[in-house]
């Protein structure tokens, strides 16, 4: 079995197969693949006119507030003198470079994304606060020429609407409808591209899904999982995304930590086995949004105490992810009833001894239950923070 088909198996295919493999070839494969998958890297791109909310966008992609540790400065000037990397607070691999302004007159598109390096991102999203102008438009027919993706996001939407809301006419749609008329007319000659509307203060309204479905279309399997991981859960949409990138590759943690128990190795086979499967729950409860700082934020955001949100959060894996995180709860117990270890002994109801594909299904099925309860309990924590 070559190693391409071997990534693109699904949970049946790898049973099958897996009487025709050597075990510890299989491991090996699979940690490999799990290993691309963490180290994967997403470059995107922000450009646009000073002051159109490069940085503010920057800060709400990677799940920060503009006045955290390690968010980009902003302000109503261009603070964005040269190309900046910002990396995701738990997903290094996923990068947001801000690059400088493009307001300046006589842009010389090719100039500007030989300077800024254009090789290096896999996405450009050109931003504006008001409507897009020339410079807007003679860099995204540059960047078309050289075979690359771009998109038009059209932010502070939330102004817009506010300030509108004091007309006495005012109806949300047709000013959205109308924003979004008004920047199409000013992008005619680039062929009538899509314009996603974004308010980076609340990603759960407008266009933010209908742009990172779109993002995913354009990249590779790999970097979308890598992508939808990165992202903070902003709604109920966002959430079932995660899950489904997920379940994709549930199995492949299983491959890597179920065949482990066929190694006749004393000892060796189990801590194989849970190092994998604690990692993969570890990284279901960061990507879901469970993590203490990713609750915090959330709060800030909908104005509740974190203990409120926290409360939401009762089901055993979560609790035990959270308790190996050295992370308090706020539920009735102190402490789980279990800890992650135990948990997961308590799932794995076969040994090594009985067959490779029979320790591969146990833990799929371990696996598969831990991330379907913490994304329940999500599910709870956005009910209370009242985004469902």
């Amino acid at each position: 079995m070559t190693e391409d088909s071997f990534a693109e198996m699904d949970f049946s295919g790898a049973l099958q197969r897996l009487g025709e493999l050597d075990p510890i070839e299989a491991v090996a494969k699979a940690k490999e693949q799990l290993e691309t998958l963490d180290n994967v890297t997403v470059n995107i791109a922000v450009t646009g006119e000073t002051g159109a909310g490069k940085s503010a966008f920057v800060n709400a992609f990677r799940g920060l507030n503009d006045d955290d540790e390690k968010s980009a400065p902003t302000g109503i000037t261009e603070t964005t003198m040269a190309v900046t990397m910002y990396t995701h607070p738990t997903k290094s691999n996923v990068r947001l470079w801000d690059l400088p302004g493009i307001g300046m007159p006589n842009l010389n598109a090719n100039k500007y994304l030989k300077d800024v390096k254009f090789e290096t991102y896999d996405l450009f999203i050109i931003i504006s606060s008001v409507r897009f102008k020339e410079n807007d438009v003679l860099l995204a027919k540059e960047i078309k020429k050289k075979q690359k993706h771009f998109y038009f996001v059209r932010t502070k939407i939330d102004n817009d609407i506010h300030s509108s809301a004091k007309n006495r006419n005012f109806n949300e749609q047709q000013v959205l409808c109308a924003i979004r008329e008004d920047c199409q007319r000013n992008l005619k000659d680039v062929g009538n591209p899509k314009v996603f509307l974004i308010s980076s203060y609340d990603l759960g309204m407008y266009d933010f899904q209908n742009l990172v479905d779109t993002l995913e279309l354009d990249l590779s399997e790999h970097k979308r999982f890598a992508l939808v991981q990165s992202l903070p859960v902003c709604s109920l949409a966002m959430l079932e995304k995660k899950k489904e990138s997920m379940e994709k590759f549930i199995w492949l943690a299983a491959l890597a930590s179920g065949v482990a128990t066929y190694i006749p190795v004393p000892f060796v086979s189990v801590a194989i086995d849970k190092a994998v499967l604690v990692a993969f729950l570890i990284s279901c409860h960061y990507t879901l949004g469970l993590s203490e700082n990713s609750l915090i934020k959330l709060s800030e955001r909908v104005n509740k105490p974190v203990s409120q949100l926290k409360s939401a959060i009762k089901s055993p894996f979560a609790l035990a992810v959270a308790s190996k995180l050295s992370v308090p709860s706020c539920t009735s117990k102190a402490k789980p009833l279990k800890s992650l270890d135990e948990l997961l002994d308590s799932k794995r109801l076969v040994e090594g001894l009985h067959g490779a594909a029979v320790g591969f299904t146990s833990a799929y099925k371990a696996l598969s239950g831990g991330l379907n309860e913490m994304i329940d309990d999500m599910k709870e924590v956005l009910h209370v923070a009242g985004l469902d």
